[in-house]
């Protein structure tokens, strides 16, 4: 057998293997994922934090129990914080970090992490843009290497510009112009609602704006934003602290912090009058209706009692809204939402958001009726609050869903470099849990009556 028929016979061993190990791993994960759950419940994640001289922050945390990895970088930038005139710019940036860099091509990335039976993402929101990757543990190092040399620099061509230019584009066609609602649920109800331009722009893009955009944007956005002293890396899985340290220092180490630029006031207070429009659409067969209420930023000692409020009206089909509307009244045919929906959740906002209410209703029924009856069951909860043995159902499988969630490395690795970056304390993943469990029935009174009111509505 000569060295090419040896590496090749190799090359297929190590494949077939890959397969079994999945096969396995697959008829193990729905068991691992109940053990997972169920431990934590009694026990705290492993976070260490580190500090580069840069400005880096590197959160770790152990656990090896899998011999994988799921990594996180998360940069203080996303709509809030895109220039001006330049919507959609954000998200179009996070497309640009794909594309290659002078020593890594375009198609990097995917084949070293792809290739080993990983997977990897980006998305950009309020108040992030997040890369995240997953992948055997002998994969970090490479992967490590890839995310420091596209921080530190970029293919900035024409062409690869106008190929991510017409990527975001045909997105939006097929989420916004082409879909039925499109998303005028977020983008056109935080329009409605929100008074800065920072909160109420549509972060997806504009086909003018988007043409606007030119190269030098794209070289300065990365070097104002794309900085290791704007940035936090979150590794969960297989590795210790030390070793993790190591080799984000040997990478990124070298990459110098840049000046950044003073964070905007996007604080706001709730509305005084209520606001509401009318709008067409073409491709939806039944009418939807949208009600935002404005939220306060995660500062407020408000913050946490409302996400569970949002839960108890929104939470799914044993939902106060969901059974009186689409239940009991049937003049809705589907209801959903909550506080930061469909962006995030409370760990993941570092400012205001709305606590918004989507639906489709029935053809005939009325839309005012509709929202009228929805603020009838908030009222209601106002005056008399929540029955104790729901308020606890509703913060129990908010803590069950959210220990599901960290089952995943890189979920955890996202959680942890989120709350570090957002909220400085990526222990946060720890202590939600008894945050949400210390809200009582008049927590919930409170913030109903004080934020979930007529004059603080804005609907379409």
């Amino acid at each position: 057998m000569g060295l090419q028929d040896q590496q090749q016979s190799a090359v297929q061993a190590d494949k077939e293997k890959q397969n079994k190990m999945k096969k396995i791993f697959c008829k193990m994960w729905p068991a691992l994922l109940l053990v997972f759950s169920g431990a934590m419940a009694g026990q705290k994640l492993p976070v260490h934090t580190y500090k580069l001289d840069n400005g880096l922050t590197l959160v770790v945390s152990e656990d090896h129990s899998s011999p994988t990895f799921g990594l996180s970088i998360a940069y203080h930038v996303g709509f809030r914080l895109e220039p001006r005139g330049r919507t959609g710019f954000a998200h179009l940036f996070e497309h640009m970090m794909f594309e290659g860099t002078p020593n890594a091509p375009k198609g990097s990335f995917v084949k070293i992490i792809q290739g080993g039976g990983g997977s990897l993402n980006g998305s950009t929101r309020y108040d992030y843009t997040n890369y995240i990757s997953t992948a055997p543990v002998s994969a970090l190092e490479p992967v490590l290497w890839l995310e420091a040399d596209r921080m530190r620099h970029l293919d900035f061509s024409e062409e690869n510009l106008d190929n991510q230019r017409d990527v975001v584009k045909e997105e939006i066609r097929v989420n916004v112009k082409n879909k039925p609602y499109g998303l005028f649920f977020w983008t056109d109800l935080a329009a409605l609602a929100f008074n800065k331009w920072e909160n109420a722009h549509d972060g997806y893009g504009s086909f003018v704006d988007l043409d606007k955009a030119s190269i030098e944007d794209v070289e300065r956005f990365h070097h104002t934003y794309y900085a290791p002293n704007n940035a936090v890396i979150a590794i969960a899985g297989d590795v210790d602290g030390d070793t993790a340290y190591k080799l984000v220092n040997k990478y990124f180490g070298s990459i110098p912090a840049a000046k950044l630029p003073k964070l905007p006031d996007v604080s706001e207070k709730p509305n005084t009058k209520e606001r509401f429009a009318k709008e067409t659409d073409e491709h939806a067969m039944a009418p939807a209706l949208a009600i935002g209420w404005k939220m306060p930023g995660p500062d407020s000692a408000d913050y946490y009692p409302l996400a569970v409020l949002g839960e108890v009206l929104l939470g799914g089909d044993a939902s106060l809204l969901y059974q009186k509307m689409v239940k009991e009244k049937q003049s809705m045919l589907s209801i959903s939402g909550g506080m930061g929906w469909p962006l995030g959740d409370p760990l993941t906002f570092a400012g205001p958001s709305l606590m918004v209410a989507f639906g489709i209703y029935k053809p005939g029924s009325s839309a005012a009726q509709d929202t009228s009856d929805i603020q009838g069951v908030i009222n209601q909860l106002a005056r008399q609050g929540i029955d104790p043995k729901r308020l606890k159902a509703v913060k129990t499988k908010m803590i069950a869903d959210f220990y599901k969630q960290l089952a995943s490395y890189i979920d955890r690795a996202n959680y942890l470099a989120i709350t570090q970056l957002l909220h400085g304390d990526a222990d946060l993943v720890n202590s939600y849990p008894d945050l949400i469990r210390k809200i009582t029935s008049k927590d919930i009174q409170r913030v109903a009556e004080k934020y979930l009111t007529v004059a603080n509505r804005s609907w379409i």
